[in-house]
């Protein structure tokens, strides 16, 4: 069991690692924070830190760094969850603000959260699968090309081109646009995909252009529909890695093949339990069965429509986490907020 004032010099040792990247000993604690006793008395509580597995020299008659385990005490002993600064709000409220549509506003977070951080920032999206299709329209490019706009209630908005097998004039869009509406807007992503591959299946009746534009069209919107059953992830920061890779004990070819994949990620943010505040957490060997044990990732929640999805950071076991945890919740929030508004003006 740590005593409190373990708990305190644990704290300490976790705070000027992170800050200096050296390993941290008796004599520095006692200089660099109050804690009004002496360095001897320092070394004991140290020595049963150690004996914690909390902490460990990395080279003898060193000082000492956290563990893994001695990180994950120091997250969940934080008192409290430092707010940003005046300075870093008005950035997220600038670099988020008035944002064309969901892509444009998850990739402005990645890249304001990376820029906050200085790791690599992780947005997952909503889940589409339960959204509602509510708008759709074509756009004639030409007698034979038209862009089709598909939009949600959670507000992820497509926007494909596609080539018609037969022309089709202005007379027949009407009619085409009528069909698309009645086959999709009111109807779940799910169900939507599951009408359109019926459609799609069907031959359409010989020269009838407005049936051949349909089958044209639905094997385009078949593609945009399975890609928004599908959980994705948007990153930013990457190169954040290759900076930061003497943090990482062993190569930093498994995170890239992670990030590069998504897969492990996904399964990674969904499986993380987050507090009553919303964060969460997953460092060092908790990651292992992820192929990731030398990296840790902090997250907060965002909602969507009613889903809830994750945005967070992802970095080497050394991190600010105060930081990154009150950038992660202070993203999340206005994420949240954001969304929470398009969706009440829609």
């Amino acid at each position: 069991m740590v005593s409190e004032r373990g708990l305190q010099v644990l704290r300490a040792i976790v705070q000027d690692y992170v800050q200096t990247h050296e390993p941290v000993g008796s004599k520095a604690i006692v200089d660099r924070h109050a804690f009004g006793v002496s360095a001897a008395t320092i070394r004991n509580d140290m020595a049963l830190l150690e004996d914690e597995e909390l902490i460990t020299a990395p080279h003898t008659s060193s000082g000492r760094v956290p563990t893994d385990k001695g990180y994950r005490v120091f997250v969940d002993h934080l008192s409290e969850v430092r707010p940003l600064t005046t300075a870093q709000r008005t950035a997220i409220t600038a670099f988020l603000g008035d944002p064309g549509d969901l892509d444009d506003l998850l990739a402005r977070t990645v890249r304001v959260l990376s820029q906050l951080t200085g790791q690599t920032a992780i947005v997952q999206y909503p889940s589409f699968a339960r959204a509602n299709v509510t708008h759709v329209e074509i756009v004639s490019l030409g007698p034979a090309r038209l862009l089709i706009v598909l939009v949600t209630d959670s507000g992820r908005v497509s926007q494909r081109i596609t080539a018609l097998r037969e022309p089709i004039d202005d007379e027949g869009l009407p009619t085409l646009r009528a069909q698309l509406v009645q086959l999709l807007v009111g109807r779940s992503v799910a169900d939507a995909s599951d009408r359109v591959d019926v459609v799609r299946r069907e031959p359409p009746a010989p020269g009838d252009p407005v049936a051949a534009a349909l089958v044209s069209v639905c094997y385009v919107l078949a593609e945009e529909l399975e890609e928004f059953r599908q959980d994705r992830l948007l990153m930013a920061g990457t190169a954040n890695l290759a900076r930061r890779e003497s943090d990482f004990r062993g190569s930093i070819s498994p995170l890239l093949e992670a990030i590069e994949e998504q897969v492990t990620l996904l399964r990674l943010m969904t499986e993380m339990v987050a507090d009553e505040h919303g964060l969460a957490a997953s460092i060092g060997r908790e990651n292992e069965p992820f192929g990731l044990p030398e990296a840790s990732i902090v997250t907060g929640e965002y909602e969507s429509g009613g889903a809830v999805a994750r945005v967070g950071v992802l970095g080497p076991m050394r991190m600010d986490y105060p930081t990154n945890l009150a950038a992660a919740r202070a993203v999340a929030r206005y994420l949240s907020r954001l969304l929470d508004e398009d969706e009440t003006r829609r």
